[in-house]
Formats: structure tokens, C-alpha cells, sequence
């Protein structure tokens, strides 16, 4: 993998995992992902801050997600950045930015 382009990520799974079957038989996985921050306000007060990744992943890293990752499980994650544009129902062109799943690390009990 490049460094070029290269994002690493722990945190938790925000709902279960979505998979995708094709025809020519390979699978897709979709989940987001949670990671939390913090940092103290003027007031001195600490704060948290959250921030939402989607993440896809294809190949056997989907069929490692689909058997142990449910909604709150911990996971690492190292992969890159993807940026993609579809049209939604109305017409209306949407930009997505994705996580694309190379290294998966299962973490914490749940």
C-alpha cells in the first residue's frame, strides 16, 4: 500500500454490516464507522466529538466482516480514501467519500 493515500482508523461499527452480492459472485461490504474525540472548550469543559466514515470493503475481508462484526463492535481499520458521485432519485448529484477496507483488525470484546 502507498503512503500516499492511506488512512487508518479505530472505532466503533454504527449499524450492522450491509452486504452485496453480484452476480459474477463477488461481494461487497458497506458499515460505517464512529470515532470519538475530544478536546476542552473555552468554558474548560471537555468535550466529545464524533465523526462518521463509510467504509466499504471487498474479497475476503467481507466475509471476515459479515461472520464477526455486529453494530458496536471495535475494529481498526487501514485503507484509502475513495471519492465517487451518483445521482440521487431526484436527479440531484451527491458526493460520497468512502473508506475502501485493505487491513481489518478485530478489537475489544463486544
Amino acid at each position: 500500500m502507498s503512503l500516499r493515500n492511506k488512512v487508518t482508523l479505530i472505532g466503533h461499527t454504527g449499524k450492522e454490516v450491509e452486504i452485496f452480492n453480484f452476480e459474477n459472485g463477488n461481494k461487497k461490504a458497506n458499515v460505517t464507522l464512529a470515532t470519538n474525540d475530544y478536546y476542552i472548550n473555552a468554558a474548560g469543559e471537555r468535550v466529545e466529538e464524533t465523526q462518521w466514515h463509510n467504509l466499504v470493503a471487498f474479497g475476503k475481508t467481507v466475509d471476515i466482516l459479515e461472520k464477526y462484526v455486529s453494530k458496536g463492535k471495535e475494529i481498526a481499520v487501514e485503507g484509502k480514501l475513495m471519492y465517487r458521485s451518483y445521482d440521487d432519485k431526484d436527479g440531484v448529484k451527491r458526493m460520497l467519500t468512502e473508506i475502501r477496507v485493505e487491513e481489518l483488525v478485530l478489537l475489544g470484546s463486544k
